[in-house]
């Protein structure tokens, strides 16, 4: 597992000022890794991610044999950068009775006529799981900020939309998130930081190979001219909302494999921090196995 000193520095502190030009996206490791090509680093991420995610099973299991904490995890991110490899890579190995995962786009017309916050209440973890948000409510704080008139859309009284409307959605995400922790469930937020760079790179991929093409949208290269302004609510809403309870992680996606590794090891060591055990059995119980044991041996 990487080291709980190298995993904090992708956490941001609580109001802690947040500038995205102080995170590398390009990292690929610590001093051992610098030499490696990106060949050999994809070999050595891979046995750390195997090794993590025989750990997160354990840890699952635990989890759902409990039945009174949940986990959440957010992935947030800009276009290409990741967020279905993580999911199909990090939980691969999780039992599927135990995991949801919920994908968010534009909201429907039934979601509309609710608070935006109505269609992620509704899908929270039960007891037990692991739920992961491809996309989330952030999408309010980042998507809309960037465009604004989608407010409109939102069937909002005129006088409710004024110059404190995004304070005010920091306010009731972080109490939203409050309220799940108060309640059991522990919250692991991740964005996966990509450059602009690698970003038209993995985008010309999907164009040169038509196995990719599904994936391609003309949508996503128009978004690019909003770069500057994708980054900034991205600082605002990590600056405002990564809390004590629910922290938001910034995390290198320039490399695959080195995320990977890093959203495991945040997710393993969550989950181990709650010190979970299989319930004990009554001496009763163990009786009544002993007994339907010898009941089964004599058949």
């Amino acid at each position: 597992m990487i080291n709980k000193k190298v995993l904090d520095k992708f956490r941001v502190a609580p109001g802690k000022k947040v500038r995205l030009k102080d995170y590398d996206p390009g990292w690929r490791g610590g001093d051992g890794m610098k030499g490696l090509s990106d060949a050999e680093l994809k070999q050595s991420a891979q046995k750390v991610l195997d090794a993590n995610l025989q750990e997160l099973a354990a840890q699952q299991a635990k989890l759902n044999a409990d039945d009174r904490w949940s986990v959440l995890v957010v992935l947030q991110a800009i276009d290409a950068a990741g967020k279905d490899g993580m999911i199909k890579h990090v939980m691969s190995g999780l039992n599927p009775q135990g995991c949801d995962v919920y994908s968010f786009k534009a909201p429907s017309a039934e979601e509309l006529d609710h608070s935006y916050l109505w269609r992620i209440m509704r899908v929270s973890p039960a007891r037990g799981k692991i739920t992961i948000f491809n996309r989330s409510h952030y999408e309010e704080v980042l998507v809309v900020k960037v465009h604004p008139d989608f407010l409109r859309r939102q069937k909002l009284p005129d006088r409710l939309i004024t110059k404190r409307i995004w304070e005010e959605r920091y306010d009731d995400i972080n109490n939203f998130e409050r309220h799940l922790t108060r309640n059991g469930t522990v919250l692991i937020k991740v964005f996966l930081y990509v450059s602009k760079d690698e970003q038209k790179k993995r985008f010309l991929e999907r164009l040169d190979d038509p196995s990719k093409h599904w994936k391609f949208s003309v949508q996503d290269v128009n978004e690019r001219q909003y770069w500057n302004d994708y980054m900034r609510a991205y600082e605002d809403a990590l600056q405002a909302t990564s809390t004590k309870w629910a922290p938001w992680y910034v995390i290198p996606a320039d490399n695959k494999a080195v995320a990977r590794v890093l959203v495991s090891n945040i997710l393993t060591r969550a989950i181990d921090d709650l010190k979970l055990s299989f319930p004990e059995v009554t001496k009763e119980d163990k009786l009544e196995m002993e007994q339907a044991k010898k009941r089964l041996l004599a058949e």
